[in-house]
């Protein structure tokens, strides 16, 4: 069974060479100037990160942990500054080089797979991790694959899923897509429907409001009591997940309210409503009675009359919001949510099933390999979920170059290591990867996953997946996990 959210809510390819290719990244392995604009982008996602991470509040957390480990690493003050008296103040560091001349070798330059596989492979041998593990580890700046192991193998990787999930919806849909809730009015002014559209952080707030400027309508046109429908046609197949009921997800519904949380939390596993979109929409006819429109019957689920016009309108926060928010907190709902708004912008059901060949398609269309590669959910709570670690280490390394900019959120709402969501306490204050490694977590029974970035001691951005199943003890498997990215931030020559 899953973890609940608070802790993680779930669960050699030489293919990077191939995603450079044109047929997939479409970077011309000759276009040094494709190549420096991949290494800027990169450096200011590291160097300054806060310009392109505003909105999240582990920015000063990891900002803070990169400045101090320059200054630990350059204490002398750095080659253009003089050393100082015994008894004056210490130096300051010398800033980084922001480009290297061309051709020439130094310590940015990518390191061989012998540094890392020297570090890395007896890691991975741990049994801790388990009877398959894989991995993959590549040099954001220039799309190298620096380390693979199994890279092109099937795994179950958990809620690692969710970065397939939510960089497939922010391509598909650009990251200032909003979803909509309506209240539409029947031609004859007689019956109002309240219309899910698929936001499932709709909160109290947002439906008062909705109350108010429809009532606000219904003054203006002299309308009397009106009959209070609610739609949720917009999705389509099961309402249930494959796992049956459970704390880390609630039924499947175009409309809910808080995710259909019903102890009024905002994150982690909690007790769940039987009927969102039903309580959403007694919830609605109390706040319209609140605002002066009386009903003159319950609530009933049906579509809009033919000719309604709308008379109210909420709009969710940008999918780049929901896409940091499903990533930190690990949200199950939102996961599911986006994948299905991909399913209804390809034209597919908003069901499982439409989420899944959206996505896969989505995923195909950006280049990624899909060979083996099965997105049966949108959380990752499902074990008939299978990617692989090229898949997922390929899609980070496209979310931090140029050519995909919209694919940014991706990176930015990740975890951060000893600072933020389902990361907050997996490193210690002392730990040396503390704020140099931002990934998504994955947990379910005997599966266990981790996926991101990591800044090394060069400075270099590194995206990483490391994916294991057939482990027995989580907690050991999670600290196998991390020393493996801890790894990373060390440099390998």
């Amino acid at each position: 069974m899953a973890e609940p959210v608070e802790r993680p809510t779930d669960e050699p390819l030489n293919g990077w060479g191939r995603w450079k290719a044109p047929e997939y990244l479409k970077r011309g392995s000759g276009s040094w100037n494709r190549r420096l604009a991949a290494g800027s982008a990169v450096l200011g996602l590291v160097v300054a990160a806060g310009a392109v991470l505003a909105a999240g509040p582990w920015d000063s957390g990891q900002r803070k942990a990169e400045r101090d480990r320059a200054v630990a690493l350059q204490r002398s003050g750095g080659a253009h500054h003089e050393g100082n008296t015994p008894d004056g103040p210490e130096p300051a560091p010398s800033a980084p080089a922001v480009l290297s001349a061309l051709g020439v070798t130094d310590g940015l330059t990518p390191a061989g797979a012998s540094g890392l596989r020297t570090a890395l492979d007896p890691l991975l041998d741990t049994p801790a991790l388990g009877s398959v593990r894989t991995a993959v580890v590549v040099d954001a700046a220039t799309g190298k694959q620096l380390y693979a192991r199994g890279a092109t193998t099937p795994m179950t990787p958990a809620s690692t899923v969710k970065i397939a999930t939510t960089a497939a919806a922010l391509s598909a849909l650009g990251p200032d897509y909003r979803i909509a809730t309506t209240v539409e009015l029947s031609p004859d002014s007689r019956t109002l429907t309240l219309v899910g559209g698929g936001d499932p952080t709709l909160d109290k707030a947002a439906l008062r409001s909705l109350a108010a400027d429809t009532a606000r309508s219904l003054r203006d046109g002299g309308t009397g009591p009106v009959r209070l429908m609610y739609d949720t046609s917009r999705y389509s197949g099961p309402a249930r997940h494959p796992i049956g009921p459970n704390e880390n997800i609630a039924p499947m519904s175009a409309l809910m309210v808080d995710e259909g949380r019903l102890d009024g939390s905002d994150r982690g596993p909690a007790p769940r409503s039987e009927d969102p979109a039903g309580d959403a929409a007694r919830s609605f006819a109390d706040l319209l009675g609140d605002a002066g429109v009386a009903t003159r019957s319950a609530a009933a689920s049906g579509k809009a009359v033919e000719g309604s016009r709308t008379v109210a309108t909420h709009r969710s926060k940008p999918l780049s919001a929901l896409v940091e928010r499903a990533l930190t907190n690990s949200d199950n709902d939102i996961a599911e949510a986006l994948a299905r708004q991909t399913a209804l912008k390809a034209g597919e059901p908003a069901s499982f099933a439409g989420g899944r060949r959206a996505s896969t398609a989505e995923l195909k269309r950006l280049g990624m390999p899909l060979a083996g590669a099965r997105l049966a959910d949108g959380s990752g709570l499902d074990r008939a979920d299978k990617v692989s670690a090229g898949l997922l280490a390929g899609l980070l390394a496209l979310a931090a170059g140029p050519d995909h900019p919209e694919l940014r959120p991706v990176l930015t709402g990740l975890p951060v290591a000893g600072f933020s969501g389902t990361l907050g306490d997996r490193y210690t204050a002392t730990s040396p990867a503390t704020g140099l490694i931002r990934a998504k977590t994955g947990t379910l029974t005997g599966v266990n996953s981790l996926a991101g970035t990591a800044v090394d001691a060069q400075g270099r951005l590194l995206a990483f997946a490391f994916l294991a199943s057939g482990t027995t003890s989580p907690a050991e498997a999670e600290a196998s996990l991390d020393t493996l990215a801890t790894t990373l931030t060390k440099g390998t020559g």
